[in-house]
C-alpha cells in the first residue's frame, strides 16, 4: 500500500482539484483520495511517496503510437529527398520497419517504454510493423510492456504493400496476439485488428482481416492521413476512404481512425452513426505536410475524438501544446481548441482506452486504477480546478515527470527509473540503432 502525499491532487474527477491532498494505493487500484491529514490518519501503514509540493496525477494515455519508428531518431538515409506523403512512407517508415527483426523490434519498445515511463505515460495503444520478421512481434513487444510496467494496447499493421504471403502472416499475427490477449486474467494488455491504410489493403485481405476478428475486438487503422489515400480510393473503388471502410465493415464502437484529415461531412456522419472512434495526430500531420484534420467540427459533433502521438514523441504534454496552437493558427481563431484540445487529451483517451481495459482509467477515484504521476511543477500563479488546464499547457512539459506509477507499481521515482537499469538499456538500443542504419544505409 502506497500513500503520495505533499502535493495539489488534480482527479480528472467530479473534486478536480484538492490542494494538500493524497492518493492512497492499494494492489492495483486506488483505495481513497482526499486530505492529506485524514488519509494519513487512515492510513498510517501505507509506504509514502513525497510529491514534494508538485502535482499529483492520473497517468496519462497515448491512444496512437508507432513503437516500430524508435530508432529512426537521428536516422540519415541516403538519397532520401522525399516530395510527398507517400515518398516519406516508402523511403523512411517502410525502408525501417522491412528491416526489423524481433531483436530490433524489442528493442524498440525497450526505448519506446523507457520515454514513456519518463514522460508519465502509463498506457498506449500502440500500431506495430516488422515486415523483416511478423511471427512473434507483438508477443515480444507485449514482454517489454510486462517488463516495464507500461499498459498496453497491441496491434499488427496489415498490409499487402510486401506480398500477400506477408499480409496473411500480418493477419495472423494479430489473431494469435488477439487469442493471448483474451486469455490473461489481468488488465494490463489488449488486443486490436491493426490496418495500415485502405489503399494498401485489397478487398481480400480485408475479407481475411474480418474474419480473424473476433466480436468485441475493433480496427486500429490510419485513414485518409494524406491527400494520396483519398485519391487512390476515389480512382480505385469510386467510393471516399470512410465510404470504403464503411462497406467493408470495418467502422465501430470498437474501432480506432487515426488522423481522418481528408475526409468530409458525409464521412463524418458515418463516423458518428457507427460511434467509431478518431484520434488525432498533430505533430506527425504537421511534419509530414498532410494538413489540418477537422478536428474540431469532430468533437463538435459529438464524435470521440482523442490525441495521439504517431510515434513522433512520446510527450503527451507537447502534443497538447501543438494541438492547441495548430488549430487556433489554421482556423484563425483564437478561441480555437482551449476546451477542445484538453478534453481529447484528459477525458476522451480515458473513455477510448476504456472500451477495451476494464479498469477505470484517466481519473484519481476509488476503485480506479492506480495509475498515478508526480509533477515537479511549483505554479508562480494562483491554481485551482477552474485554471487547472492553462497551467498544464503553459508550464508543464513531459519533463517535468518525476514519479510514475501504473497498476499499482512504482515505474519510477524521483525520477530514478526502478524497473531496468536505464543506462545498460539504451546502451543496447544505441547498438541495435546502429546495425538497422547499417543495413539501411549498405
Amino acid at each position: 500500500m502506497y500513500i503520495i502525499t505533499n502535493g495539489t491532487v488534480i482527479t480528472r474527477d467530479n473534486a478536480l482539484c484538492i490542494p494538500h491532498g493524497a492518493v492512497v494505493t492499494e494492489n492495483e487500484r486506488i483505495v481513497a483520495v482526499g486530505d492529506e491529514a485524514s488519509l494519513r490518519q487512515s492510513y498510517p501503514q501505507a509506504t509514502c511517496i513525497d510529491a514534494h509540493g508538485g502535482l499529483i496525477m492520473p497517468g496519462l494515455i497515448n491512444v496512437h503510437e508507432h513503437i516500430y519508428s524508435a530508432m529512426a531518431r537521428g536516422l540519415s538515409v541516403q538519397g532520401y529527398a522525399p516530395k510527398g506523403f507517400i515518398d516519406i512512407l516508402d523511403g523512411m517508415w517502410w525502408n525501417i520497419d522491412r528491416r526489423l527483426d524481433l531483436e530490433l523490434t524489442r528493442q524498440s519498445a525497450v526505448a519506446t517504454y523507457l520515454e514513456c515511463i519518463k514522460y508519465g505515460v502509463t498506457t498506449i495503444f500502440d500500431h506495430h510493423a516488422s515486415y523483416a520478421q511478423i511471427e512473434g512481434s507483438l508477443f515480444a513487444i507485449a514482454e517489454e510492456a510486462l517488463r516495464f510496467g507500461v499498459r498496453s494496447c497491441l496491434c499488427y499493421e496489415v498490409s499487402d504493400r510486401d506480398g500477400m504471403d506477408k499480409a496473411q502472416a500480418a493477419v495472423k499475427e494479430n489473431a494469435a496476439f488477439i487469442r493471448y490477449a483474451a486469455s490473461r486474467s489481468d488488465d494490463m494488455l489488449q488486443a486490436m485488428m491493426g490496418l495500415h491504410a485502405q489503399f494498401t489493403i485489397s478487398d481480400e485481405t480485408f475479407a481475411l482481416c474480418r474474419e480473424h476478428t473476433p466480436a468485441g475486438v475493433g480496427y486500429h487503422i490510419h485513414v485518409a492521413e494524406g491527400i494520396d489515400d483519398l485519391h487512390l480510393c476515389l480512382r480505385q473503388y469510386g467510393r471516399r476512404v470512410v465510404d470504403r471502410l464503411m462497406d467493408q465493415g470495418i467502422l465501430g464502437p470498437q474501432t480506432l481512425a487515426a488522423h481522418c484529415v481528408y475526409i468530409n461531412p458525409h464521412e463524418m456522419d458515418l463516423l458518428r452513426e457507427t460511434d467509431t472512434m478518431v484520434v488525432h495526430n498533430p505533430e506527425s500531420n504537421m511534419g509530414n505536410a498532410c494538413g489540418c484534420p477537422p478536428t474540431m467540427e469532430l468533437c463538435h459533433r459529438g464524435i470521440l475524438t482523442g490525441l495521439g502521438t504517431d510515434g513522433y514523441t512520446h510527450d503527451m504534454f507537447e502534443s497538447y501544446k501543438v494541438a492547441n496552437v495548430l488549430h487556433k493558427h489554421h482556423l484563425c481563431d483564437p478561441g480555437a481548441a482551449w476546451s477542445e484540445v484538453p478534453a481529447m487529451l484528459f477525458e476522451n483517451n480515458a473513455r477510448i482506452a476504456n472500451r477495451y481495459f476494464k479498469t477505470p482509467l484517466g481519473v484519481l477515484r476509488p476503485g480506479a486504477a492506480a495509475d498515478v504521476i508526480v509533477l515537479d511543477y511549483d505554479p508562480p500563479t494562483p491554481l485551482d480546478g477552474s485554471n487547472i488546464n492553462s497551467h498544464l499547457l503553459f508550464g508543464v512539459n513531459g519533463s517535468r515527470v518525476i514519479t510514475t506509477m501504473c497498476a499499482g507499481r512504482l515505474l519510477m521515482q524521483d525520477r530514478e527509473l526502478l524497473v531496468a537499469d536505464e543506462a545498460a538499456e539504451l546502451a543496447h538500443c544505441r547498438e541495435a540503432a546502429a546495425r538497422l542504419w547499417q543495413d539501411i544505409n549498405g
